[in-house]
């Protein structure tokens, strides 16, 4: 019993029922014990006679695992796949399902007694269903879909260093596409301002408002980047035009970073620019003479690109809330943007709208 109360470790509920035994066993009477203990009289009577009748396993609490769930495990599944079918397929007149509505036709089909709109929520909540915007999808009809998306797995599972390259293989893999086009407009954005408006202070400073754009007279720009995997660091040239001549240009650039004998993939999307035509030649010519292999993800399968989630990133650090006056201020911006993201890589803000942009 001293052991018990001198080491003090373990459940708190058996050093105080091992304290009020102990001050018992030493003669103290229950009303002083209780005082002592800071409980009830008959607690402490309890805790002497438990510890009379059953000994030191009377110390240690008996816990039951809290209040049973109120609905079983088949009602649960149950509410869950109801919850994410369309109420047309029970005969419904709605288009999607309300907390309201949904609680009602579950009692009125029998699958539970009773449930309130806030135990519908907390329910669905616990097995992973929200309520959500839906969103489009296209779908890859491409015969070669299987084909290039398995090609484009294995370069990825190359450059994470999950499979080693066999012979052949490339030992460097970029991901490249195009952002734009980049146009001088007020991009919406968030900042930190005050609460309230001018109606309540009109001292107050007025909140900043996005400026009218009825001509953009300046043109377009566009970003050609790309991404090394193997060493997460983001390159990207910004150019007036999106043509096959600049394409050729920036992969040149990318060729120039890497030893001549080692083999580059580059994996990229079937925009025009890219392939190689019966009258237009210089893609594939050029490809074959620099030791680099063009990936093509499957039509409509842009999703498969890695780069598209460094697009996002991009947008939300260095785009959203920004009106530039002209394409060499924003285009300054973009490159500082790449320059902070390549020494800051890691950054857990960063990382976090990549991991969720990231499909591939």
């Amino acid at each position: 019993m001293l052991r018990i109360i001198r080491r003090g470790t373990g459940s708190v509920v058996t050093w105080r029922r091992a304290q009020m035994v102990l001050l018992s066993a030493q003669g103290m009477p229950v009303a002083k014990i209780a005082e002592v203990a800071f409980t009830s009289p008959d607690r402490v009577r309890d805790v002497v006679h438990n510890f009379n009748t059953d000994g030191f396993d009377s110390l240690y609490p008996k816990y039951k695992g809290g209040r049973p769930r109120t609905f079983t495990l088949p009602e649960r599944r149950e509410i869950k796949k109801i919850a994410k079918s369309n109420p047309a397929e029970h005969g419904l007149p709605f288009s999607t399902w309300s907390l309201a509505k949904l609680a009602d036709f579950l009692v009125a089909e029998g699958v539970v007694d009773d449930i309130s709109h806030e135990g519908l929520r907390a329910l669905l909540r616990e097995e992973g269903v929200s309520f959500q915007r839906i969103k489009t999808w296209k779908s890859s009809r491409e015969p070669e879909y299987a084909a290039k998306k398995a090609r484009v797995e294995r370069l990825y599972a190359i450059a994470d260093g999950e499979v080693i390259p066999e012979d052949g293989e490339p030992e460097v893999v970029l991901c490249l596409d195009e952002f734009g086009p980049l146009n001088l407009q007020p991009h919406l954005g968030r900042q930190w301002v005050e609460r309230g408006g001018r109606h309540k202070d009109p001292d107050r400073e007025p909140r900043p408002r996005r400026r009218a754009t009825c001509t953009r007279p300046h043109g377009v720009r566009h970003l050609f980047a790309a991404l090394d995997l193997g060493k997460d660091k983001l390159y990207g040239h910004i150019k007036p035009k999106k043509n096959r001549t600049r394409f050729l240009e920036f992969c040149r650039y990318l060729r120039s970073l890497y030893p001549p004998k080692t083999r580059i993939a580059i994996v990229l999307d079937n925009f025009s620019p890219h392939l190689a035509t019966k009258k237009d030649t210089r893609v594939g010519n050029w490809a074959a003479a620099n030791n680099v292999e063009f990936a093509y993800t499957p039509t409509n399968s842009s999703w498969v690109n890695r780069i598209e989630a460094q697009f996002t990133a991009l947008r939300y650090f260095a785009l959203d809330g920004t009106d530039h006056a002209s394409h060499k201020e924003q285009g300054s911006m973009i490159r500082r943007y790449i320059i902070w993201r390549n020494k800051h890589a890691q950054d857990e803000r960063l990382r976090e709208v990549v991991n969720r942009a990231n499909v591939a």
